[in-house]
């Protein structure tokens, strides 16, 4: 169990430690401690080696399948063919080493995040070494812009506040202090006199002493979830190795029968053995997997241009048919920008988020005049030229709230020259300066409202300073609760003349006269709410999982309506942490926000979602959601905010950090898995029909239709054009009002067997057609009649290749000229077929020859028979459809 350093006094924890609070540590102790417990890193897991890495690619039931019919091809004398399946495996072999060894680098990302340098004190003096050479005992200086190296106990806290979004999620930099704490079971974010690895010093001095180093920081501990995390395949891949085991099963199949049929009727043994292992070939869409990792690349960079970048292409497919977003709050659903939202003053309540009229209302107010004063001077933000706020997110809200108002802070302060500070503290929680200016000696106050409030005597209404009687009291207290009720941070203003500049610090923040509260938040992104709202229409929960307190995690949840009916409920970490995994697995179906979570907790929450059988995308941008990320069907980081440990965790990387972005990359994902379904029905419908073909033939004793060579010249050249060009298809309009697919669902799910079945029969059933009339008309001329068959067989598919373009909709309802590639893919297989038939040369290799005009007109009336067929029974279902409507009126 870690040692619960936030409780002991300094004192008792330097002796602990085996240090000094002023000295620090000798070379020779920190030397020996070094080598003892080794460097302040964190190191990794157990590598896998890129060539592992790349071997690992051919393990894939697909890609052995696919390895096999290689072999075979090269078997037949193939060798063109067998080099070109060799090539698709190859290039899918180095597209997926390259996407798991870029996710092998996640913890090199976070090592990266780590401080490299740091300042320490030894043998009482200061000297800057590499943050890797720290040890548990040395006493570091921190500074504003400082990253903190590794975890530490603060020793001395002077003005320190420290950014810990990227660790625990909270949009507000915490403020430190060096007191000892009274509770044991605090998180990272409630342990204010500790400051841990990663995290960013926003502003003041301290100094403190490590107490863990490398893997046994709370980073390190992050960097174990993220170690521990297994993945698992996408829905894609699962669908994927589903249909190569049906595939292999089945051509096991059809080379047995069309072997039997064949020897049964008399044909050689050898030669059916040939046409047997063709078929089997041609059974296996060889394109399969090209075509699906095109169709992916192709949404790939379709979202690419709508601000969403993927890291691994099955990733796509799996966002579209996410059914829950678990997103972080800040910067995500917020702008991660502390903004005024609310200001009281004159008796009145100011509302100023959208930034409008701000300085109408200061010019008719004095007292919101000095109450932007006080923003602006007693600051430590800075506006520079470009109005551009630098500082502290709190001071900076306030200061853009001044500059809003018209006030030029460079000007004010040559006005109002600061004479001197009192600075803020944790425990004052109020800061004061001293300004000289036409007035005279002025003291400008901020801090929390209470502590201010108690400290005034009067109030500025208006032009007017009149005394703060015990009802104005109520009233403003009245207003803070209000302001607090909204989970607005709320600070006040307050002013006081000075008679002279000598007089003592507390003289500055007694007898004040009150001017005014500000309430600031991180607001809701614009978008946000409606992006929500889109992604719930498409059946799709967000569930918000933050850092940040219940009750403002509780106000953020509400303006985006993630509240609803069905998930009505907030949850703490610590009390999903009290939960069992099963009250887990139950009440995170009813929970739309989660606050005050660890990173650990956002792992179990995944898990609990996954648990219930949801595909889960998780959103993140700091380190804390790493784990999470990962462990997510789908991780999605932040371009803009996020970490590179997130980024080289996820999956996706938002680059302009907008939800929105989100639920386009879902509409994209939704439309390639559509694509993949168009062309898997277009590839197995064309080789159903060329297999029955050579069954039925063969079964009736007929000479066969094809020979080998034109199976595969069919099956790799005629089918993968086409195939591929479908994945180039736009989604459907209204792909965003189905509710997600199931993840349980199948490839061949929706009937999609039953239609690829049909018309392949119907397929084989015309080029049978033609083969036995050809055979009749031409005298038994089988040459003429192969080649009519194989001419009727290659433009039957290119015919059905335009109805695979929907599942609803019909030819010629989508218009032909809406896939322009696909036109395209299909002029270029019919010239290349043209090719094969009046090229001597090819004609000799391929075993074709000549048509006449008659000879095509024969070919496409049997070729369009089966766009005939489609178009008649979607004319009978609208019939029935209207037919029944009719009825029910």
């Amino acid at each position: 169990m870690a040692e619960l350093w936030h409780l002991k006094p300094v004192g008792t924890v330097v002796k602990e430690l085996g240090t000094h609070r002023e000295r620090g540590l000798s070379h020779g102790e920190a030397a020996q401690r070094l080598k003892r417990l080794g460097p302040n890193r964190l190191v990794e897991g157990k590598k896998i080696s890129p060539l592992a890495l790349f071997v690992n690619q051919f393990k894939d039931f697909m890609v052995l399948v696919l390895l096999v019919s290689t072999g075979v091809s090269a078997l037949l004398g193939e060798v063109v063919d067998a080099l070109a399946i060799l090539a698709i495996v190859l290039l899918n072999a180095v597209l997926g080493f390259v996407q798991e060894y870029r996710a092998e680098r996640s913890l090199e990302a976070l090592k990266k995040l780590t401080a490299p340098h740091c300042k320490v004190v030894r043998d009482g003096e200061w000297q800057k070494i590499p943050a890797h050479a720290l040890v548990p005992g040395d006493l570091v200086i921190l500074e504003a812009g400082d990253r903190v190296p590794a975890d530490g106990r603060l020793v001395s806290a002077n003005s320190l506040s420290v950014d810990e979004s990227t660790l625990t999620g909270e949009s507000v930099p915490t403020s430190k202090h060096s007191e000892p704490l009274s509770s044991p079971n605090l998180t990272p974010a409630d342990q204010k006199n500790m400051v841990f690895m990663g995290t960013l010093v926003t502003r003041g001095v301290g100094s403190a002493v490590i107490t863990a180093t490398g893997m046994d920081t709370e980073m390190g501990r992050i960097a174990h979830l993220i170690q521990d995390t297994t993945s698992l395949e996408t829905p894609l891949q699962r669908r994927l190795s589903q249909l190569g085991k049906a595939l292999i099963a089945g051509c096991l199949l059809i080379v047995a029968a069309v072997f039997a049929a064949g020897v049964w009727k008399g044909f050689p043994i050898y030669k059916m053995f040939m046409v047997g292992v063709t078929l089997a070939v041609a059974a296996i869409p060889e394109g399969l997997p090209a075509v699906v990792t095109i169709a992916l690349a192709v949404g790939v960079q379709r979202m690419a241009r709508r601000s969403a970048i993927v890291r691994q292409l099955p990733a796509v497919e799996t966002l579209g048919c996410a059914t829950v977003i678990c997103s972080d709050k800040t910067g995500t659903l917020t702008q991660n920008r502390m903004t005024a939202q609310r200001v009281w003053v004159d008796e009145g309540v100011l509302d100023v988020r959208d930034g409008k009229g701000i300085q109408g209302l200061a010019k008719a107010s004095g007292a919101f005049q000095r109450l932007l004063r006080v923003c602006a001077l007693c600051t430590h933000a800075q506006a520079h030229s470009n109005k551009e706020v630098v500082g502290d997110p709190t001071e900076a809200a306030l200061l853009r709230l001044a500059l809003q108002g018209g006030v030029n802070q460079a000007r004010l302060k040559s006005l109002y020259p600061v004479v001197r500070e009192v600075p803020f503290d944790s425990e004052r929680k109020r800061m004061a300066v001293l300004v000289e200016g036409k007035e005279g000696l002025q003291s400008l106050v901020k801090g929390a409202p209470d502590i201010i409030l108690r400290r005034c005597s009067h109030v500025r209404i208006r032009d007017q300073v009149i005394p703060l009687n015990p009802l104005l009291r109520q009233n403003i207290s009245a207003q803070l609760e209000g302001m607090t009720a909204q989970a607005l941070r709320v600070l006040a203003c307050a002013e006081k003349a000075v008679p002279g500049p000598n007089v003592p610090d507390t003289y500055l923040e007694q007898g004040l006269t009150f001017l005014g509260l500000v309430g600031l938040m991180d607001p809701p992104r614009p978008e946000a709410r409606q992006a929500i709202a889109t992604a719930r229409k498409a059946g799709i929960r967000t569930i918000m999982v933050t850092g940040d307190h219940k009750q403002t995690a509780a106000a953020i949840g509400a303006q985006l309506g993630l509240l609803t009916p069905e998930a009505p409920q907030i949850l703490t970490g610590t009390e999903w942490e009290s939960l069992s995994e099963r009250e887990q697995q139950r009440e995170v179906q009813r929970t739309a926000v989660f606050a005050r979570v660890t990173p650990a907790h956002k792992l179990s929450i995944v898990k609990a979602l996954k648990a219930n059988g949801e595909i889960v995308a998780m959103t993140g941008d700091g380190v804390n959601d790493a784990p999470a990320v990962r462990e997510a069907d789908i991780g999605i980081s932040m371009g803009i905010q996020g970490t590179d440990v997130t980024r080289e965790a996820s999956a996706m990387v938002l680059t302009d950090d907008n939800y929105a972005t989100i639920v386009n990359a879902v509409g994209e994902g939704r439309g390639i898995y559509d694509n993949i379904r168009k062309f898997i029905r277009y590839l197995l419908a064309c080789n159903v029909g060329e297999v029955l073909t050579m069954f039925v033939a063969t079964l009736g004793g007929l000479p066969l239709p094809l020979i080998p060579i034109q199976i595969l010249w069919m099956n790799l050249v005629t089918d993968g054009l086409p195939a591929i060009a479908l994945g180039l298809d736009s989604a459907e309009e209204d792909i965003m009002e189905r509710p997600p697919r199931s993840p349980k669902e199948g490839v061949f799910a929706r009937r999609l067997h039953l239609k690829i079945l049909f018309t392949g029969v119907v397929i084989s059933a015309c080029t049978l057609a033609v083969f036995l009339f050809s055979l009749w008309y031409y005298a038994g001329d089988v040459l003429k009649a192969r080649t009519l068959a194989f001419t009727t067989l290659v433009s039957a598919q290119l015919v059905y290749v335009f109805q695979c373009r929907s599942e609803k909709h019909s030819i010629f309802e989508l218009g032909l000229w809406g896939n322009l590639p696909l036109v395209g893919a299909v002029l270029v297989s019919g010239g290349m077929h043209a090719a094969i038939l009046y090229h001597p040369a090819l004609q000799e290799v391929f075993q074709t020859t000549g048509l006449s005009l008659d000879d095509w007109l024969l070919v496409l009336v049997f070729a369009m028979t089966s766009l005939f067929l489609d178009t008649l029974w979607r004319m009978l279902k609208t019939s029935v459809r209207k037919h029944f409507s009719m009825v029910k009126v």
